[in-house]
């Protein structure tokens, strides 16, 4: 699926519609550059899981946060990341049959352990407006 968003609303809209399909186990990795949308992505796939939505920012100094919903999100940005680093956060134990884990930045990963995963790409199409690609395994 791929569409024109003109708003954060908007792109928070599609992942919220996302978040409500996904039923636990599923990977989400987010690419695209700096203020792409990632992060207002995320904050739709929490409220499509149950999550405050309210609550997500960008994990990028903690690198991961988790928020209970429905299905636990796990939030992991890895803009600062360099080498194998991402296999010391433990991620190839996450997300769990009860969990979503939503990655910023996976073209950082050393590994890609999972078998359901859906890849969004986000691109800055002029002011607020976005290019949103979401394909991948939502089975």
């Amino acid at each position: 699926m791929s569409t024109l968003t003109k708003t954060p609303a908007e792109t928070e809209a599609i992942a919220e519609s996302l978040g409500r399909t996904l039923r636990g186990g599923e990977v989400v990795l987010l690419s695209g550059e700096l203020g792409a949308g990632k992060t207002a992505f995320v904050r739709g796939l929490a409220r499509g899981l149950g999550a405050d939505p309210g609550e997500v920012a960008s994990p990028t100094f903690v690198l991961m946060t988790s928020y209970p919903g429905r299905l636990t999100l796990h939030h992991v940005d890895l803009y600062r990341l360099g080498g194998a680093a991402d296999r010391e956060l433990g991620l190839e134990e996450l997300p769990g049959p009860r969990g979503v884990l939503a990655i910023e930045w996976p073209e950082r990963l050393s590994f890609r352990p999972w078998s359901r995963v859906i890849e969004v790409h986000l691109e800055h199409a002029g002011e607020d407006q976005r290019h949103v690609a979401v394909t991948g395994d939502r089975a």
